[in-house]
């Protein structure tokens, strides 16, 4: 019998199915499995010369956490620059992009992300409404759902950017009334004009941002994350960090499939990856987002907007689907307004319940509810967008653009688990952070992680403490901490479950393990 590379001593193992501690206070893996699990005599006796042992003096296992939806690899490129999230008011995010471009080289271009929109409340998201810290220098600045980009002046006239275009997708150029663009630019057909111009990091640059964005993840208790994108440029960055040992999450990605491409190619890349990815699915979109009213409503927005698919003919995205399931490809369909949830549900009706998924799924109509559930569709959901980016009075863009009956049918997870859909939780990082301790006490709380004491939005579509545990890790598709399962796990401080929902978020990560390889260690274990 071959001896463990890793064993866990004075554990408390909580198993996510039932909430309960296992009768058993030790686990051992080998080769990227759990070997056994037991009490610390027998488990300690098949201790080798090789083996890694640690006593966690009662920390809390639990199978791995998994990252319903995230973006690691082009979200390392999305992060670049300055972190705006902060910036609550106009003023804030002026002094905050004055600091930034003090520090940049003569030529250098200005990126931010995670710009709220919210922050410029009734004026217009335009470069001339932040002023005059924005002049004379490339900038381009990430609005927070990462569907549209801010961008200077400068920024726009070293892309050739000078008027409206049009796209194949639902994408847009805004202009004023003299044709003149004002920097805002929605979707990213129109982002990447500008996105595109701007300088590149190195491959090597590039290779070791991705690799310090998956530390990052992994110190927060990740062993996982299902990836929603996979082009080649992006996979081959993980087979080189893979090869290297250095891809410390398990990652399933799924390529996207946009209007005209070539379905073939999508389909021959499942399967492909390595020890720690691999492509298992395909990511279409149906709509953009409220905030930039390019969602697809089922009756417009405040605006008059939001009234478009993604897809110019949505029946062609049916075809596709249908096509993709035909080869046995599960989907996974951004869907966030009404209207382009009940089509998505209506064209996976065509298709076999293997895996597919609708994310998002930001307002929903009673009728549709129970549908995920009769279907076999995963709905994956994304609960701090909620808490981070809309107000319980409702004053926040995105509930002011729906009204009042549309913003309270948010995020309806309770909802859609008690009508027994499968709720996988998720960051879509970079939209929001990649914490999934953050996650859980958010789809528990409803509030903004920034300020507690604000009231919450839509409690009455909170998650159980365990409903929130089981969201992401036994929903996500992780194992159970019995031997021959995958060596995936998270080491928790304390009982995710005891803790209190306004605190779960910052219950220290003692230990994280992905096949069976330490990928996150305390400094005092």
């Amino acid at each position: 019998m071959p001896h463990p590379d890793l064993i866990l001593l004075n554990a408390r193992l909580l198993d996510p199915a039932t909430g309960q501690f296992q009768p058993h206070s030790s686990l051992a893996t080998h080769s990227g499995q759990i070997f056994a699990v037991g009490d610390d005599t027998d488990v300690r006796a098949t201790v080798g010369p090789a083996t890694t042992v640690l006593d966690l003096r009662g920390a809390v296992v639990i199978p791995g956490l998994i990252d319903g939806h995230c973006h690691p690899v082009s979200g390392a490129d999305l992060t670049r620059g300055t972190d705006l999230s902060h910036c609550t008011d106009l003023a804030g995010l002026r002094a905050e992009l004055h600091r930034a471009r003090r520090a940049l080289a003569p030529g250098e271009w200005l990126h931010g992300w995670g710009l709220d929109p919210n922050i410029f409340g009734d004026q217009p998201i335009s470069a001339d409404t932040v002023g005059p810290v924005l002049d004379d220098v490339p900038a381009v600045l990430r609005l927070f759902d990462a569907h549209s980009t801010l961008a200077s002046h400068r920024a726009l006239e070293l892309a050739g950017v000078t008027g409206p275009r049009r796209f194949d997708e639902a994408a847009e150029i805004v202009c004023d009334e003299r044709g003149r663009p004002t920097g805002l630019l929605l979707e990213e057909p129109a982002s990447m004009l500008v996105e595109e111009a701007a300088p590149k990091l190195s491959e090597q640059q590039f290779r070791a941002r991705v690799a310090e964005v998956l530390r990052g993840m992994a110190a927060s208790g990740l062993t996982g994350g299902h990836m929603m994108e996979g082009d080649p440029a992006e996979r081959s960055v993980l087979r080189a960090l893979d090869e290297r040992g250095d891809l410390p999450l398990r990652l399933r990605l799924a390529p996207w499939c946009r209007p005209g491409n070539d379905v073939a190619e999508l389909i021959a890349a499942q399967g492909e990856g390595g020890v720690m990815w691999r492509v298992g699915g395909v990511k279409l979109f149906m709509d953009g987002t409220i905030d930039n009213g390019t969602a697809w409503l089922e009756q417009p927005d405040c605006h008059g907007e939001s009234t478009h698919p993604y897809w110019g003919d949505p029946a062609v995205y049916t075809e596709t689907v249908v096509a993709l399931d035909t080869a046995g490809v599960p989907t996974a369909t951004h869907a966030i307004g009404d209207a382009a949830v009940r089509h998505v549900l209506d064209s996976l009706a065509k298709c076999r319940p293997i895996g597919h998924r609708v994310e998002h799924i930001e307002t929903l109509p009673d009728d549709l509810v129970s549908r995920f559930a009769e279907l076999g569709v995963t709905a994956s959901m994304q609960p701090t967008h909620c808490c981070e980016f809309t107000r319980a009075d409702h004053t926040d863009n995105w509930s002011r653009r729906l009204g009042e009956q549309r913003a309270a049918r948010a995020w309806r997870c309770r909802d859609l688990w008690d009508a027994g859909a499968n709720v996988v939780l998720g960051s879509d990082w970079p939209i929001a952070p990649y914490s999934p301790l953050g996650v859980m006490a958010g789809a528990r709380h409803r509030r903004p992680a920034r300020d507690l004491s604000q009231p919450p939005h839509g409690l009455d579509q909170a998650l159980t403490a365990l409903r929130a545990l089981q969201g992401m890790t036994i929903n996500a598709g992780s194992g159970r901490l019995v031997a021959g399962e995958r060596a995936d796990l998270t080491v928790l401080a304390d009982d995710p479950l005891r803790v209190a929902d306004t605190d779960l978020a910052t219950l220290p990560v003692r230990l994280t393990v992905a096949d069976g390889r330490i990928t996150h260690r305390a400094a005092d274990v």
